[in-house]
């Protein structure tokens, strides 16, 4: 990294994260930014989220002549997106989560019922 620059990490909240070792490099490396997602949660989920949004905003229906047209085009939309930063929300109810997941293991049940014929 250059010298003054900030980074900033996403991580989950597994405990080893914070553990004594951590902390202290942490501390010698002042520019380092830990940011935990919410305890329950996916971090995969907002990872997820995040290709969701940069592709259906700014990649699919994109054209690119090269890798370094498409790299340079995900780069603008990221300075575009952190511009004007706003955190994920969830909108789901725990109701609409519950049925997903209950449907998923349906699904899950039937493939490997099938599979097992």
């Amino acid at each position: 990294h250059a010298a003054g620059q900030q980074i900033h990490v996403v991580l989950d909240n597994l405990s080893t994260h914070t553990t004594p070792d951590i902390v202290a490099w942490l501390e010698k490396n002042p520019h380092v930014h830990l940011h935990f997602t919410p305890i329950g949660s996916s971090w995969i989920n907002q990872i997820e989220a995040w290709f969701s949004i940069i592709t259906r905003r700014s990649i699919r229906r994109g054209t690119f002549a090269s890798v370094k047209v498409l790299i340079a085009q995900i780069r603008d939309y990221i300075t575009t997106w952190n511009s004007n930063p706003t955190p994920f929300a969830w909108t789901a109810t725990a109701d609409e989560i519950l049925a997903k997941a209950h449907l998923v293991q349906i699904n899950i049940k039937k493939l490997v019922d099938n599979n097992a014929k």
